[in-house]
């Protein structure tokens, strides 16, 4: 295997970490920054209470977005053990 091929699974690895992640995290932001503007409008400056959205924003992108979230892992997992003869020989 050539330091190419490696780079290459390297590369692969964090995109994927990268497209499972992105729908959690832009949501959360959009929520967080919400919840702030709220905060600045009402000088509301209690910490925790941008926690529970956020939370909940996140639970709701799982439930909406885990079936595409697993069978998209399970595609690139599939793709990384079909692999494996080549890169033993």
């Amino acid at each position: 295997m050539s330091i190419g091929e490696i780079t290459a699974l390297l590369r692969g690895g964090v995109l994927e970490v990268l497209i499972l992640a992105a729908p959690m995290l832009f949501f959360a932001l959009v929520v967080g920054l919400l919840v702030a503007i709220l905060q600045a409008t009402t000088s509301i400056q209690e910490q925790t209470l941008t926690f529970v959205p956020k939370v909940l924003a996140i639970l709701v992108v799982l439930m909406l977005l885990g079936g595409w979230m697993f069978s998209h892992l399970r595609d690139y997992t599939v793709q990384l053990f079909r692999m494996i003869p080549s890169m033993a020989g």
